[in-house]
């Protein structure tokens, strides 16, 4: 007899992984602001908006731990630190995107369905 149960989402299952990942606030945003090449820390910033110097600092060094962006140091006097998408990172950017579309397509949607909840 098969087992008719669905799957679970284990601790070390693939998919939790990636909604892990996508589940900070910061990552797929971060990610995007990348998509057009290297950036500091600063014009992140200044493209993002809203961030914090400390979320932004925390975020990039989040998804560098996960091989999503690197970082590169140069010598110079100020220091200069530029991220960057790896390969890793880039193959996100297509779901990040589809899932910005929908976002576009049905925001009123849900901030009507928000709307009805609170006059409840």
């Amino acid at each position: 007899m098969l087992d008719e149960r669905p799957p679970l989402f284990l601790a070390d299952c693939q998919a939790r992984l990636a909604f892990d990942l996508m589940s900070n606030t910061w990552n797929a945003v971060v990610i995007w602001a990348l998509r057009h090449g290297p950036r500091r820390p600063g014009r992140l910033r200044e493209e993002i908006g809203g961030i914090r110097p400390k979320v932004l600092t925390e975020t990039l060094r989040r998804l560098e731990h996960n091989g999503l962006v690197a970082r590169r140091a140069y010598a110079e006097a100020p220091p200069r630190v530029e991220y960057e998408l790896t390969a890793l990172g880039r193959s996100l950017l297509g779901p990040i995107g589809a899932f910005g579309e929908w976002a576009h397509d049905h925001a009123d949607e849900v901030l009507a369905a928000q709307d009805g909840d609170e006059s409840r």
